[in-house]
């Protein structure tokens, strides 16, 4: 396992310490991503806002089927209508001829049909409407659900840092292993003492609980990543390091966010497009049947059926009271997203040139690390050589093995952090 480690390190890999199956158990941060998203509660929200858009336009659109209506009354009338003389006296001058009189009570039940012919528009405004607000909905829940990668880029990149950390504990347990074996040697030629010894053994015990600490740390980084995402991720899982992007950072800002608000821009347009189709005129046919007493013709105080079928002209002109103020609200609701989209840019801008700052730190702190170790290995094998010549102390080379083991971590550190300092920026600028 030790001789694996060291080759994957010189390899520049971030690897596990535990038995690896080549092609097998491997996961990409891009995956994470999708099974993120695929995982989340609120991805269900996708398909209620489709059922939902869909059930509205299915109503919209039942606008132009007949609407039909049943109407029943039962009057009783303090009057009735009358012919304007007496009816006794005109029968009497002509013979034969009975003037009916009215009930006080009357019965009428009407059944009317009616047909919308124009709307002015009010149906196709309400269709794109609910089309606008399934759309405005969707870019709303895709802004909420980008901001899952954020979070993947936090737990995946933290069990990469746990990852780095504990190659770099075994190799540090491996130096001090090697020099426990040295310094067991000089004891037996007589130049060295027990308490040596002890002094080198204490520090591995110290390293050995470390790696306690980095592998329970290592572990819970992978449960909330697999918790995140929804799949198991296991020790025996390999956990790909992101490649470096292969051009310049992208400086332009295509975050959901934006286009959420865009989508809630369209939806006040078509608004705009109800409030105009809502002051024009309506035109439908209808169709009237009855049974009542008395039915159409008033002079017959009987039980009749009857119909009636025409056009209708309706304006409700009321709405042209509001019909300013109705708009004025759409342009101060523009307005609004306008300024939520300057302050979104804004900070966001910000936030870049932090993270670009971060970047520029990380990378020139790396153009060192190299030289920091390679200059702290020199001064660790010259301290072994002084040890063995009885020059310094067994405390002197366990403090440069540290500085040597340091000057490791700093740099495995240093990696990661640039890596997650340049997703977190495209995650920025998407």
């Amino acid at each position: 396992m030790k001789s694996i480690c060291i080759i994957l390190l010189s390899f520049g890999v971030s690897a596990f310490i535990v038995p690896l199956r080549a092609q097998e158990g491997k996961v990409s941060i891009m995956q994470c991503y999708d099974w993120a998203h695929d995982n989340y509660p609120q991805i269900r929200q996708y398909g209620l806002i489709n059922r939902t858009r869909d059930y509205n336009l299915a109503n919209a659109g039942k606008g132009w089927l007949p609407q039909v209506a049943l109407n029943a009354k039962v009057t009783y009338q303090s009057d009735v209508t009358k012919l304007p003389f007496d009816a006794d006296k005109f029968s009497a001058i002509i013979p034969g001829i009975q003037i009916p009189t009215l009930g006080k009570d009357q019965y009428q039940v009407v059944a009317e049909v009616n047909q919308t012919i124009w709307d002015g528009g009010v149906i196709h405004a309400t269709k794109q409407i609910t089309k606008a607000e399934a759309e405005a909905n969707r870019e709303q829940l895709e802004s909420d659900l980008y901001a899952l990668n954020q979070r993947v880029n936090q737990l995946y990149f933290g069990c990469l840092l746990q990852d780095e950390l504990l190659l770099q504990n075994v190799l540090l347990q491996k130096e001090l292993q090697i020099n426990i074996d040295r310094i067991e040697a000089m004891i037996a030629n007589g130049v060295a003492n027990q308490s040596d010894l002890e002094s080198m053994q204490v520090e591995l015990l110290n390293a050995r609980q470390k790696e306690i600490e980095l592998k329970a740390s290592r572990m819970a980084y992978r449960q909330m990543l697999g918790t995140l995402v929804g799949k198991p991720i296991t020790e025996d899982a390999i956990l790909e390091t992101p490649l470096m992007p292969g051009s310049s950072l992208p400086q332009t800002i295509n975050r959901p966010e934006l286009r959420a608000l865009d989508a809630r821009n369209q939806l006040l347009e078509m608004q705009d497009k109800q409030i105009t189709a809502g002051i024009m005129p309506r035109v439908g046919a209808f169709l009237q049947g009855g049974y009542g007493r008395p039915g159409l013709n008033m002079l017959e105080d009987k039980f009749s059926s009857f119909y009636m079928a025409g056009v209708r002209l309706t304006w409700n002109l009321g709405k042209l009271y509001t019909l300013k103020n109705d708009r004025r609200k759409l342009d101060v609701n523009r307005q609004m997203i306008e300024v939520q989209k300057d302050v979104f840019l804004f900070n966001t801008n910000l936030q870049l040139i932090q993270q670009n700052t971060e970047i520029r730190k990380i990378t020139d702190l790396m153009r060192a690390d190299n030289d920091i170790i390679r200059l702290r290995t020199s001064i660790k094998k010259a301290a072994e050589a002084k040890l063995e010549n009885g020059v310094i102390s067994v405390t002197d080379l366990i403090r440069e093995i540290n500085a040597e083991d340091m000057a490791r971590q700093t740099a495995a550190m240093h990696k990661v952090q640039q890596l997650q300092s340049i997703y977190d920026y495209m995650y920025t600028t998407n």
